[in-house]
């Protein structure tokens, strides 16, 4: 897990924390840190969520996955279309209905995806 090992102690430099101090608001040990550091022990996932958390970065990134802190990000475009019946429940439920603007909400939403070129 050499790419962990980097990406934590690199995340700890980025931010000039010594591994003591880590260490105590992680709930570990100074040692500890610096064998996940050093590749000798490999965190625990509660550990590496922590770090994405804290850091806020993705576990992707983590891993090595991505270069991209936030992580990997997927684009999906509803297509609406008039027979679509996953999209009309998703507009449906979108809204309160017994609300007086919930008729107008739904044509808004409907009209951003139609005329926004697809996208919300």
């Amino acid at each position: 897990m050499e790419a962990v090992a980097q990406r934590i102690r690199a995340l700890r430099d980025s931010i000039s924390v010594p591994q003591t101090k880590l260490a105590e608001l992680s709930g570990s040990t100074q040692s500890s840190i610096n064998r996940y550091e050093n590749e000798q022990s490999d965190p625990s996932l509660e550990l590496l969520l922590w770090y994405a958390d804290y850091f806020d970065v993705s576990l992707d990134y983590i891993f090595g996955r991505t270069d991209k802190p936030e992580g990997k990000l997927y684009s999906f475009v509803p297509q609406y279309s008039e027979d679509n019946e996953n999209f009309k429940r998703f507009i449906e439920m979108c809204f309160d209905p017994d609300s007086p603007m919930n008729d107008k909400l739904k044509q808004t939403l409907i009209d951003m995806v139609t005329k926004g070129g697809g996208a919300l």
